[in-house]
């Protein structure tokens, strides 16, 4: 059992390690993360929204004073649940991988308050996008990229505590990475590590994403700050990348036989699985993988899934699916 309790909040993991959590981990509930030494600061993420983000940057600042003012923002990766509060993260050094930079713009939080305020005109993608959404408040948004990006890796200084910015996308999306602080043995991982629930796969190829997980497994870690999901370990990694392996050895008979990937995520046997939160991301990650058995061996990296029609794959594939809201809900 997990020392830190799976509670919203800011969570010590020791030594100027900080994971910052939002349960309970579904569509928009995403985690971030603090590391801080003397003066010096990094944040690992924003949220999803501009109250959400300036909760946790006052519950940073009162419990470690040197968050008054953030050194350096790293984003994990684009999507608008690790980002759209980069605003409020005034003067940071915002750094990213390419591929974050590149995909940037692909998160429109003014489509996504549209939808809110008219789902129906989105037909049935936009009532689930605003049925998952709806907690949010996507006004006053102003996307706010990364001014520094990097390939493969970089080390950085935060006082005298080496991080390490690892790319390991295109996996989940474009531009993933990790983030490592060595000494600490711990790891924030954005959205590479889907704890307590479904991956989703936008980009892959699964293979890579595998891969990682792996690469994950042979570092000196012991403390793991997820994408969504409680505080975890190694076992929550070799759990999440057993699912990627057990649906692509699910999958490939079926695109063997010539089944549509839709078909074949109604089809495909999800076993224990199936009761994780989100199980229809299978929908998106099926897809994916039938890209994959498509273009192999040699798999390029294939133009992003189509947001809206995903979304009524997963909508339809599940019914009605129960969508789980967290706790920094604006009704409330």
């Amino acid at each position: 059992m997990s020392r830190w309790k799976y509670t919203k909040g800011l969570h010590d993991l020791g030594n100027g390690c900080w994971g910052y959590l939002v349960p309970d981990g579904s569509w928009g509930w995403s985690n971030a993360g603090l590391i801080a030494d003397g003066d010096a600061t990094l944040l690992v993420d924003t949220l999803f929204d501009l109250k959400c983000t300036g909760e946790m940057l006052s519950d940073m600042r009162n419990a470690v004073p040197a968050s008054e003012k953030i050194g350096v923002l790293v984003n994990t990766h684009a999507d608008g649940d690790h980002t759209f509060g980069n605003q409020l993260v005034k003067g940071a050094r915002i750094i990213g991988t390419e591929g974050t930079v590149s995909d940037f713009r692909r998160f429109d939080p003014a489509l996504l308050l549209a939808v809110q305020q008219d789902p129906a005109k989105f037909g049935r993608p936009g009532k689930f996008i605003a049925e998952c959404f709806r907690p949010f408040d996507f006004s006053g948004i102003e996307l706010t990229e990364p001014t520094e990006t990097f390939r493969d890796r970089m080390t950085l200084k935060v006082g005298d505590k080496r991080v390490e910015l690892i790319e390991v996308g295109p996996a989940h999306s474009l531009g993933d990475a990790l983030i490592y602080v060595p000494e600490d043995k711990v790891l924030y991982t954005g959205d590479i590590l889907f704890s307590a629930g479904t991956p989703i796969a936008w980009y892959g190829p699964i293979a890579r994403w595998i891969d990682v997980c792996n690469m994950v497994l042979g570092m000196d870690v012991d403390i793991i700050v997820a994408g969504h999901g409680p505080i975890s370990t190694k076992e929550d990694v070799r759990k999440m990348r057993d699912y990627l392996l057990d649906v692509t050895e699910k999958a490939r008979p079926l695109y063997e036989q010539g089944m549509d990937f839709l078909n074949a995520a109604y089809k495909i046997d999800l076993g224990g699985y199936r009761d994780w939160n989100d199980a229809e991301r299978v929908v998106v990650t099926m897809r994916t993988l039938f890209d994959d058995f498509e273009n192999a061996p040699e798999r390029p990296v294939h133009v992003p899934l189509p947001f809206f029609e995903m979304m009524k794959d997963m909508r339809d594939h599940m019914g009605k699916p129960p969508v789980h809201h967290g706790y920094c809900d604006h009704d409330h």
